[in-house]
């Protein structure tokens, strides 16, 4: 479908891109949120994702190497990672992505939603690389390859990453 839609764009029809939209966002904004910590931050994130993609589309700049999605990706996940960058040293926004999931009356224990919270706060203390591919991995169940495609790196590279950031994770948990 979402070919089909690409196809429809670059041949000249505009409408296509909703579609193209409608099919991805879902997806790209929960692994920025993961990333971000904050689904408002992830929403302007994407949004500003979609505004490059569309540029980049009718500008001739995407070459088709890489699967639409996942080029997509690359463009959110690094958008996430310039964005998180910049607010380092921000205050910790009160729309976390656990928020959401308390707010939905998340129907595990609450010694379950604490260990969540924990998770979330380590998390935000990886270098974003290193979250980047622990959320892609982990969280969105993306293929090493296919994470590679996304950071512009080795599949070794993405591996080494995920194996820096779970000892990360296991030493802060026996801390």
């Amino acid at each position: 479908m979402l070919d089909e839609a690409l196809r429809r764009f670059l041949a000249g029809d505009a409408s296509a891109f909703s579609t193209i939209v409608e099919r991805t966002s879902e997806r790209l904004v929960r692994v920025s949120a993961r990333i971000m910590g904050s689904v408002v931050d992830a929403e302007d994130v994407v949004q500003e994702a979609y505004v490059k993609a569309h540029a980049a589309l009718l500008a001739g700049e995407f070459d088709q190497k890489a699967k639409l999605e996942t080029w997509l990706y690359r463009i959110a996940v690094n958008g996430s990672i310039d964005a998180k960058r910049k607010k380092k040293r921000a205050p910790i926004p009160s729309d976390t992505v656990m928020d959401g999931v308390m707010d939905e009356g998340a129907q595990g224990s609450a010694e379950a939603i604490v260990a969540l919270r924990e998770l979330e706060v380590w998390m935000r203390d990886l270098p974003e690389d290193q979250q980047a591919v622990l959320v892609m991995k982990s969280m969105e169940g993306l293929e090493t390859k296919e994470i590679a495609e996304i950071m512009n790196c080795s599949e070794g590279s993405v591996e080494q990453r995920l194996v820096r950031a779970r000892a990360a994770l296991r030493e802060r948990r026996n801390a």
